[in-house]
């Protein structure tokens, strides 16, 4: 089992013939990622990825030849909403945005039109999702991951990184890890995707990683405490960031009293989930509870 994404998604990329696009999408095909299409306007009818890709003009071309399910956006800022938008509107069913600094207008816009259609978005401004040994959606590097049991939720792709290191060291492998993103406006968040993983059979842990910042956090850690049985391990960075200055993602600023990185541990701590004071306490505080 796994969560969103497995062996079976048929992916088509938007923006495959960038640079970008190009590299990433050689490494979801070595992972054993199935790509079917990709997507580039006026490049329609020719192939990508040394020959071995069609591409077609739009994604409902794309997706009316080839059947496919899933899209991972590779485009300019500027014009990843309209991406966005684009493959919701042409009925993809989940969509992968890792483009970086989309305008809030356009955000919100594609954001009302994916919960309409109840789409699957992960991002934007994320490292996408990876299904061990079976998919992956994005730039995670596929190498460090470890077939197991514990599913991985982070705002931080960077820290998404370091939560499967250190499991792996305590031998404890991932069904899915996904990185949410850390704009202020995403599609799937924190909550979204423990419940995913609180209905996968094959999931027994869940790691969470968030920040300061908003209150993602806290809305996770109240339905946790309510609602899953499974042992829950968190982590919060910013511990140290000044109040009113934005740290790295652009959601990432302290703006009212619980959204600071202690408040937000000892809320975590009352709900029940295993607080780690450092990334490097994930593994080991999972191995303890497992």
């Amino acid at each position: 089992m796994s969560i969103i994404v497995n062996k079976r998604t048929k992916v088509l990329v938007q923006g495959i013939t960038g640079s970008e696009g190009t590299f990433h999408s050689k490494q979801m095909i070595e992972y054993g990622t199935n790509i079917v299409s990709g997507v580039t306007p006026g490049k329609g009818g020719t192939k990508a990825l040394d020959g071995k890709v069609d591409v077609f003009n739009s994604v409902l071309d794309a997706k009316e030849a080839t059947d496919a399910n899933a899209s991972i956006i590779f485009v300019p800022p500027a014009y990843a909403g309209s991406a966005i938008i684009e493959s919701a509107e042409a009925g993809i069913e989940t969509i992968v945005c890792i483009s970086e600094g989309i305008p809030t207008r356009d955000m919100i816009k594609a954001k009302h039109i994916v919960d309409e259609r109840n789409i699957c978005l992960i991002g934007p401004n994320c490292p996408g999702i990876i299904t061990v040994d079976e998919c992956k959606l994005g730039i995670m590097p596929g190498f460090i991951t470890q077939k197991g049991n514990i599913g991985v939720i982070s705002k931080s792709g960077t820290l998404t990184y370091e939560a499967i290191y250190q499991l792996v060291q305590n031998n404890l492998g991932q069904t899915t890890a996904l990185g949410i993103g850390g704009d202020p406006i995403i599609g799937t968040d924190m909550k979204d995707a423990v419940k995913l993983f609180e209905e996968d059979k094959e999931t027994d842990g869940i790691v969470i990683i968030g920040e300061i910042g908003g209150t993602m956090e806290i809305e996770s850690a109240m339905w946790i405490k309510d609602n899953v049985r499974k042992p829950v391990v968190g982590f919060i960075a910013g511990q140290t960031a000044p109040a009113g200055k934005r740290m790295g993602h652009a959601g990432a600023i302290i703006s009212g009293g619980d959204e600071t990185a202690r408040a937000k541990m000892d809320i975590m701590e009352k709900c029940g989930i295993n607080v780690c004071e450092s990334p490097s306490e994930i593994g080991k505080k999972m191995k303890e509870i497992i």
